[in-house]
């Protein structure tokens, strides 16, 4: 039987952002007759999924992690991040925000830390052994994970349906060869059975022309001292996330109030004492599952054309 929550399984499961808002708009359902949509394809409940609006800068920032711009300021904050199993309030906050330009996607996380801690310097090392931030963000076809720690060492990895993969031309494209190294076969951390299968992963992948950048208030690696914690800019080039939009030829940059999917988290290597139950992994849009490769759970980023100007507090 065709139903609302068949419905729901379709828009989330093969589109994960297009320009228009009747295939990807989440569907809402107010007071009494909100129901869970928490389907065995989807760990995650389809009405608690975040939507963020996404507001333009006329101003290019300096990427050098501090979020001192008006327009940082100005930027909607999201909720802080809740435990990425259970959805339960975390013991510090994380919130993130979300900028654009035609040229550049920009985030920002903010990151409250008592004892900040890394050890990793090697581009590409494992950096979800330390206390991270991580962003993923999701096409058609496939996606692209980001992870920085309070260091500024990075670690990126872009993934391809396997179902997708021949059928979309991406064999033939520049590092996602056959024979790419650091090609392998990926099926999900936690969810083994996702619905579209395994995935296609490329470790030596990166986005070219990224920006990043990381502040702290405090110092690293000292337990003698108590820090504030830490911040994070990232400076994204539309051209580079063009390989996202290939499989349902969405718009790049974005047009007004077309929808991404994004994900937004932070793991970290200590837990909350019980009978709290930290799973050690936060997120804008928890997951239900501990798995952070679930496209229908991220976020809904609608993309504004207005400025952040005008948001004016």
């Amino acid at each position: 039987m065709y139903n609302i929550f068949s419905h729901v399984l379709l828009i989330t499961l093969f589109t994960f952002g297009t320009s228009s808002l009747e295939t990807n708009k989440p569907i809402r359902h107010e007071g009494k007759q909100k129901q869970s949509t928490k389907l065995p394809q989807s760990p995650c409940d389809q009405f608690e999924i975040p939507n963020y609006d996404a507001y333009r800068i006329a101003n290019t920032p300096t990427i050098d992690g501090k979020l001192e711009e008006k327009e940082w300021k100005l930027a909607p904050k999201s909720p802080n991040f809740r435990d990425l199993i259970s959805g339960a309030e975390t013991i510090h906050d994380t919130q993130a925000a979300v900028l654009w330009d035609d040229e550049y996607l920009y985030i920002a996380y903010w990151i409250e830390e008592p004892n900040l801690q890394a050890s990793i310097t090697k581009r590409d090392g494992l950096i979800y052994q330390n206390n991270d931030v991580e962003l993923f963000i999701a096409g058609q076809d496939g996606y692209y994970e980001f992870e920085i720690n309070s260091y500024g060492t990075i670690y990126e990895v872009f993934f391809l349906w396997e179902e997708a993969y021949k059928k979309g031309g991406y064999d033939t494209m520049k590092n996602l060869g056959l024979n790419e190294p650091g090609r392998r076969m990926f099926n999900g951390v936690g969810y083994r059975s996702h619905p579209r299968g395994p995935r296609i992963g490329f470790w030596n992948w990166d986005l070219e022309g990224l920006k990043t950048a990381v502040s702290v208030d405090g110092t690293v690696n000292n337990d003698k001292d108590r820090d504030r914690g830490w911040t994070v800019e990232l400076a994204l080039p539309w051209s580079s996330l063009a390989i996202l939009a290939k499989g349902d030829n969405r718009s790049v940059p974005p047009q007004a109030k077309d929808i991404w999917r994004m994900d937004f988290s932070r793991f970290n290597q200590y837990k909350e004492a019980e009978p709290a139950k930290d799973s050690g992994g936060w997120a804008w849009s928890p997951h239900g599952i501990w798995d952070s490769h679930v496209p229908e759970c991220f976020t809904y980023i609608n993309f504004s054309k207005a400025d952040v100007s005008s948001l004016k507090k």
